[in-house]
């Protein structure tokens, strides 16, 4: 598939709770889990705030409309991405890891030493994609302080914690596996 990754504009904002939405959609097939698909998505507001703070990337199609979003944030010198999420019927087409590639590169950019992210453990479209690209799941004992108290609110929210995990991307000359990675306007 053909898709730009950008920096997300204000005007993008409306249409990515859509996407987060169209996102959970994958939840569905784990019949633990498909209550997700249901749950409540980031706010417009929310997403202003991350592309204020430019650190959302969408990607778009051929007529600059988003497929898909990433938003992070930068805490203690990492980045740390708080949602990944492509309409659900252009998941599987790496969007997801162009997102990905595009949120690294941001991250070495401004030398950040690492990419962090929680997760559900065992989900090809979670855990295993995240591997795939690099990211190692952090054991308890390695997890710092800002990664349990994420960990920890994830719970209070209703995610199972035997279910999620942290995980790590350390940033160092070596680049990371971004596949075919797009260009980013």
């Amino acid at each position: 598939m053909n898709a730009l990754i950008r920096l997300s504009r204000e005007d993008d904002a409306p249409a990515l709770p859509d996407i987060e939405k169209s996102s959970g959609e994958a939840f569905r097939s784990v019949s633990e889990l498909a209550w997700i698909a249901d749950d409540d998505v980031q706010s417009v507001d929310a997403h202003l705030d991350f592309v204020r703070a430019g650190l959302s990337w969408v990607a778009v199609d051929d007529r600059d409309r988003p497929l898909g979003f990433l938003c992070a944030e930068i805490i203690d010198g990492a980045l740390h991405i708080w949602q990944l999420a492509v309409l659900h019927d252009r998941q599987g087409l790496g969007l997801g890891r162009a997102l990905i590639a595009a949120a690294v590169a941001h991250a070495r950019e401004r030398s950040l030493g690492e990419v962090t992210l929680t997760t559900f453990r065992e989900l090809a479209w979670n855990e295993r994609f995240y591997r795939k690209l690099g990211f190692e799941t952090l054991a308890a004992d390695a997890l710092d302080a800002r990664l349990l108290r994420t960990l920890a609110k994830e719970a209070t929210c209703g995610l199972p914690a035997e279910r999620r995990c942290a995980m790590r991307l350390t940033l160092n000359d070596a680049q990371p596996d971004g596949g075919n990675e797009q260009p980013v306007r």
